[in-house]
Order: structure tokens, then sequence, then C-alpha cells
């Protein structure tokens, strides 16, 4: 990497030395799959998320690769959240900051997880997750308004960490200004773009079947397909949402290119999914190489230089 350039950047008072760290869903759910994400050259550990117990999941198989991205219907495996309440403390000898995803099958569930988290200064922000699509029968909160206002209310009462939102994908334009309308009500650090996009199908035509087990093989769709959506949406928010709300970038990132179009649409960060699947940790470093040689190239010594400098044809 270049030195005269710099990927450093701030997240919910936290300095992360590399703008890119991980999205909460692959490669993060046990000690050491965080373990290697402390070792990586990612600026920050973010946990899978985590509800109020541990959860096997959906059945298998429950995530499938393709040419252009990823079909998952996990059904939030993990360890529940006080494995990474735990965790907080080991996290500390890395030397980056840890974020803590929290997705709890209820209102109350999010309430009592975020309320045992108070007071836990290993953890520098929680990411709530507004978003999950997987979980048979349950609604995503970030497609009701209503009910995403009612739950922000009730967090910020008991909620001592810095706190941010990770949204579904928007498609109406009414949407994003009904949703910017909500998060800038209340003192959001930071909000993620996007979760996977909810309910696509992916045919085995060879077999005449779908590809994945759970909810009769319809599962959100992530990675390359979904940049195009991610975008949008960091660059719609990046414009309706407070100057203080961070935006981080989620959503097709497997190059360095891809990393500098969240960034000049507006995130302050950007997260990889569906790329650390398929390459593991290396990623993070590979994908900072190229993005600092694009920065080089164009004369910008850090990400500020070209944050949000989107331009329009108008």
């Amino acid at each position: 990497m270049p030195r005269s350039v710099s990927l450093a950047t701030t997240i919910a008072g936290s300095s992360l030395t590399s703008c890119l760290y991980n999205a909460s869903g692959p490669l993060c759910t046990t000690s050491e799959e965080l373990d290697a994400l402390g070792n990586s050259e990612a600026g920050a550990i973010l946990s899978k998320s985590a509800t109020l117990e541990p959860r096997a999941g959906n059945p298998e198989p429950r995530y499938v690769e393709t040419a252009w991205g990823s079909i998952n219907s996990m059904g939030l495996p993990n360890e529940g959240y006080r494995y990474y309440l735990e965790y907080a403390r080991r996290a500390q000898s890395f030397g980056k900051p840890y974020f803590m995803s929290v997705s709890g099958l209820s209102h109350d569930d999010n309430i009592e997880i975020v309320r045992a988290l108070a007071g836990e200064a290993a953890i520098s922000a929680i990411e709530l997750n507004l978003s999950c699509p997987n979980v048979p029968g349950k609604p995503q909160t970030g497609y009701d308004f209503e009910q995403s206002r009612a739950l922000l209310e009730r967090i910020f009462e008991y909620v001592d960490q810095p706190l941010g939102v990770k949204l579904p994908p928007y498609f109406d334009l009414p949407h994003f200004d009904m949703m910017a309308a909500v998060l800038n009500d209340f003192p959001i650090a930071f909000v993620t773009c996007v979760n996977s996009i909810g309910n696509g199908l992916v045919i085995d035509v060879q077999a005449e079947s779908v590809v994945i087990k759970p909810k009769s093989g319809f599962g959100g769709i992530g990675g390359d397909f979904i940049k195009p959506t991610a975008l949008a949406n960091v660059r719609k928010f990046y414009t309706l949402l407070r100057e203080d709300i961070a935006i981080i970038g989620c959503g097709g990132v497997k190059t360095g290119e891809d990393a500098f179009e969240h960034i000049l649409c507006g995130a302050s960060a950007v997260q990889i999914g569906t790329q650390l699947m398929r390459e593991g940790v290396d990623c993070f470093a590979r994908i900072a190489g190229e993005l600092s040689t694009i920065m080089q190239a164009k004369g910008y010594r850090d990400i500020d230089s070209f944050r949000g400098k989107l331009k329009s044809l108008d």
C-alpha cells in the first residue's frame, strides 16, 4: 500500500486504520473466525448478528455461490449474545474496534440484549439489524416505518454504546424519505446500507430444482449483483440523513474499485460479505491495496478527499 495514502476513518467515535471491514454474516460466528478478522487487515471486527439464545439456523444447504454473487437463507445461526459479549474482552488485544451486531427475534429480545450490553466498554458500537429476511414468518422491521420508530424509541432508553442500524435495500423514493425521517429523529451513529435483497430464487437447471433448502428456495441475494442497489441506497441516505450520521456501504464489494464507488457515493466505511466468504480474510489487504492504487492515481491522500463527491450529469 502506498505510504502517501491513508484509508483511515472514524465510525461511531472509533478510529479505524482501514475503512474496510467485514459485514455481519460470513466468517464472523466463532471466536476462531473473529480472531482471523482481528489478525487481518480489516479495520474493525464485527460480530455475527446475535440473538438472545444460540441458534443452529436453517437446514443445509442454505448458502450457495453463483457467478454473480450468492443466495442464502441462513436463519441467523449464531452463538447467542452472551458469547459475543464475552468475546469483546478478547477482541481488545487486536487494537481495533469491536462492533457487535444485534438481531433479536422480537423487540423485547433486542431490548434485553441492549440492556445486557450497557456499560461494556470493550464494545465500541452496536449495529442493530433491522433487516434480517431469513427467519421464516418474521417480517423485516426496516420495511415497517412505524415499528422501526417504536423499536428505536425503546432502544434509546437503554443503549449505552453508540448505536447504528443495518437497513434492508429500499427501491421506492418515498421509502427513503420515510426511513430517513425516522432515523433523523434519533441519535443514530451510523447506517449500514444494505443487507441482501430478500426473496430471490436461484434454479439449478440440470436438477430442475432450487439450490437452497429453506423457504422452498427463497433467499437473500448478495454479491456482485446487488452493487447498483447498494450504491443507490448509500447515495440516497447520504443526501437525506444528518451530517453526523456515518454511512457504511455494503453490497457487491470485491475490488478496490467497488470500494471506491461506495465511498464516492458517501460511505465512510465499506463492509465486505460475499467476497470474504469466497476469498477469506486476505481480501481486506488485496482490496485495500487496489483502493490505495486508485486513490494515488487520482491524487487523493485520504478517503475524505473524495467521499460523497459523486458528480451528476445535470
